[in-house]
């Protein structure tokens, strides 16, 4: 699929192979309807990182701090969002909000009727499960007695909170908004009931795909490999790097790659950018297109059925000696 992105073939195929091109990816960035679905898309991504992350951290707090045997039941109704389907989410969303416009006396096109305020509400609603079980599991690993320690020795709750739960919680909630963020992003099922007249880059590309496929949706799927192999290989990086800093090997060169397999990666890939891209300065893009119609042009014309010439008119036969004319004039 990659490959089709780079042929200039308007239909998705490797062979036969026309020219290599890159105006599938220039015309992915002039969709605007694409682009827009995708600036409202981070929009809303953003906001339910904050919105999912509080009540994520919020509610996996309030799980530790309660007693043991109500603490079963209130992790059931806390996680029963992640067991419901998107579509009942979405569908339940509008509605609610629906009642609560009406009930307030709020006019159609206020703020509960906001297509990103509902996606937003809507999405949060089940991603701030996932950030629960992310904090929940990073607190699994605190140990309680140096708040009370903090406490004894004069700090108030904010203080104990700030300076030692906190920074013990930073990576979680890193991970947290990593995954309410890519959750949000690709969200389709809820996201469809709740926008209104807006639209998303998941919804845009959703429905492209349903009007019928064409490069362009070749082109999004490099790009998404390529920003999501970027960055499991910097995470992968990091993670020698950090390791490596541990164990207090050397840096020298050499060791860097041996010891870093995702260096090794990444200077493939790079290497495979620069041939492509130095094959593509010598590329005449016109000339090539010219030349894949003239063979188009070659092939149906070999493929067509020669049309059979038309028949010679018979000479009509002389009429016979005494014969009789019915047609009179």
């Amino acid at each position: 699929m990659a490959v089709t992105a780079f042929n200039s073939s308007s239909f998705p195929r490797v062979s036969p192979w026309e020219c290599l091109t890159f105006e599938w990816f220039v015309r992915l960035v002039e969709d605007q309807r694409l682009m827009q679905g995708l600036r409202n898309s981070l929009i809303i991504a953003f906001g339910v990182v904050v919105l999912s992350v509080a009540i994520g951290l919020a509610g996996a707090l309030f799980l530790t701090q309660i007693a043991a045997r109500s603490r079963a039941g209130t992790y059931t109704v806390f996680i029963s969002p992640i067991l419901m389907p998107g579509v009942v989410l979405g569908i339940a969303t509008v509605l609610f909000w629906d009642r609560v416009a009406g009930s307030i006396g709020m006019a159609y096109g206020g703020l509960f009727y906001d297509g990103i305020f509902l996606t937003v509400l809507g999405q949060s609603c089940f991603i701030a499960s996932y950030c629960l079980l992310v904090f929940l599991a990073r607190l699994q690993r605190f140990d309680s007695q140096l708040i009370d320690a903090a406490l004894d020795l004069g700090a108030t709750n904010t203080q104990a909170f700030r300076r030692i739960l906190l920074p013990f919680l930073k990576p979680a909630i890193g991970g947290a908004a990593v995954i309410a963020f890519l959750a949000s992003f690709e969200n389709y099922n809820t996201t469809v009931f709740t926008i209104s007249f807006y639209n998303t880059f998941t919804v845009e590309v959703a429905q492209k795909v349903r009007l019928g496929i064409d490069p362009t949706i070749s082109a999004l799927a490099v790009i998404v490999i390529a920003i999501s192999l970027v960055a499991a290989l910097a995470n992968e990086a990091g993670q020698s790097h950090q390791q490596r800093r541990l164990e207090g090997h050397g840096r020298g060169f050499v060791a860097f790659f041996t010891r870093n397999p995702a260096a090794v990666l990444a200077a493939l890939a790079v290497g495979v950018i620069v041939v492509v891209l130095a094959f593509a300065v010598q590329h005449d893009p016109a000339a090539c297109k010219a030349r894949a119609l003239e063979q188009r042009l070659e092939r149906q014309q070999q493929y067509q059925p020669a049309t059979p010439a038309p028949a010679a008119p018979t000479p009509s036969a002389p009429a016979a000696p005494g014969a009789r004319d019915l047609n009179p004039g």
